[in-house]
């Protein structure tokens, strides 16, 4: 395992101090993306004609299970974006076996019965052969049976439990899971280590009472320990349910003792009336120092959570690790992505562009659109050996050629094991006096 963080400036307590200084993503272009707009939320159009069967000479079907709508729906719309861009992008120089790609896309809802419903559609009306999906961990979890049952490939650009490492072990997914973001085991090794190079002796915890949540307190309560640290309430987290709206007894658990820091798992919808309660109640401003994940890493959290009577934004100070993206691509990702929509990537968009890419691949080094022929050439497209290369158009012409590729993609290098899980590299971020992200450092980890 890599040594965190060489250098994190001192800061910070809840609503402190903070350097006004924007994350800044460096762009240079060399992939051409189509002239035409698309509004930010734009859902694909769906085909409501009869879908060919995989794989006999039909068009690539590529589905897409996000969540447009619900808590994580200031993700899912622009990982919706990212797949629309993607699929645009690749159909200006061939699309897949020579046809266009025909993006078929569901609403999951942030919700495990309406991403069931929606895998259902996807693999069984639409016969798609691979799908982009879901954003959140049990939305995954609802969705990926029935995805293995259909031999469909799902790929997920944000579902971190670490479930699926060990049903994935167990042969549960028979090679049709991955994902393109590492697992919370990774996280919460980094969250350990991001909490020992603070000096936070002991911390406590408030989750979001779900497979994320869940997985990801029980990756970091024996890191934490291992390095020394303690749990206050590791044998008993406070915990809160998904559609709860009030959170003051669990906050009030949280903060007994008066602990170092105060972890709070959660995405940014319910996350942010949190914190907002932490300090209606009176919890916030002192000596605890509050600990976020990668569910609330996003440029509209301050705004969210809201100012203090004086202007000032309470979520100023807080700190927290997410999946960094910092891959060969990156660069000509963003370049892309803000020519399109006159934005930055959010967080989990080159993950969603990667998860695209290596799908695409797979089936045109297949020439098939079928879902096992997929899985069985994903390795072989994003993983070593072969010809390193980072331009989705330019992996696709030496594919077509017959030629060896290892895809070099946006989020990472994007080399999978067995399991389906890439190695992990984290930002660690806070909110600054002006309510901006700022990106302080970045944590490898390996397992």
């Amino acid at each position: 395992m890599n040594s965190l963080i060489h250098a994190l400036r001192p800061f910070l307590t809840f609503a402190s101090r903070g350097g006004a200084i924007a994350l800044l993503l460096t762009v240079a272009a060399c992939q051409t993306a189509p002239e035409t707009d698309v509004d930010a939320t734009t859902d694909a159009t769906e085909d409501t004609t009869e879908a060919p069967a995989a794989g006999d000479g039909g068009p690539f079907r590529l589905g897409t299970l996000l969540p447009l709508t619900g808590d994580l729906a200031q993700y899912g719309q622009t990982m919706q974006d990212t797949a629309t861009l993607f699929v645009d992008t690749v159909n200006t120089c061939g699309g897949v076996m020579g046809q266009d790609i025909e993006l078929i896309s569901e609403d999951d809802q942030t919700d495990p019965a309406a991403g069931s419903a929606g895998m259902t559609k996807l693999a069984e009306v639409d016969e798609v052969g691979a799908v982009i999906g879901a954003a959140g961990s049990a939305v995954s979890s609802a969705a990926v049976d029935i995805a293995v049952r259909n031999e469909v490939v799902q790929i997920s650009p944000s579902s971190t439990s670490p479930t699926f490492t060990e049903r994935a072990a167990a042969g549960d997914f028979e090679g049709f899971w991955a994902r393109t973001a590492p697992p919370d085991t990774f996280q919460g090794n980094a969250l350990a280590q991001l909490a020992q190079e603070q000096g936070f002796e002991s911390i406590s915890i408030l989750s979001i009472n779900n497979d994320y949540g869940n997985g990801l307190i029980e990756a970091f309560i024996p890191a934490f320990e291992e390095l020394g640290g303690t749990v206050v309430n590791g044998d008993n987290p406070a915990k809160y349910a998904e559609n709860a709206t009030t959170f003051d007894t669990e906050l009030q658990a949280a903060f007994a003792d008066n602990p170092d820091a105060v972890l709070i798992v959660g995405y940014l919808e319910t996350g942010s009336l949190i914190l907002k309660s932490a300090y209606e109640l009176g919890l916030t401003g002192g000596d605890t120092q509050i600990l976020l994940t990668d569910g609330m890493k996003s440029d509209d959290l301050a705004g969210n959570v809201g100012q203090t009577p004086d202007g000032n934004f309470i979520a100023t100070g807080v700190i927290g690790t997410a999946p960094s993206a910092g891959g060969p691509a990156i660069d000509d990702f963003n370049a892309l992505y803000t020519e399109r929509f006159d934005r930055d990537p959010n967080v989990f968009d080159p993950n969603t562009w990667d998860a695209a890419a290596v799908l695409t691949l797979a089936a045109e080094a297949a020439q098939s659109s079928d879902g096992a022929a997929i899985r069985d050439v994903l390795s072989d497209v994003s993983n070593a050996p072969g010809e390193p290369v980072s331009d989705v158009c330019e992996a696709l012409e030496l594919v077509r050629a017959g030629e060896d590729i290892d895809y070099q993609g946006a989020s990472g290098t994007v080399d999978f094991n067995a399991e389906g899980d890439v190695v992990g590299s984290y930002d660690v971020w806070t909110i600054t006096d002006d309510g901006s992200l700022e990106v302080l450092s970045v944590v490898n980890v390996e397992g």
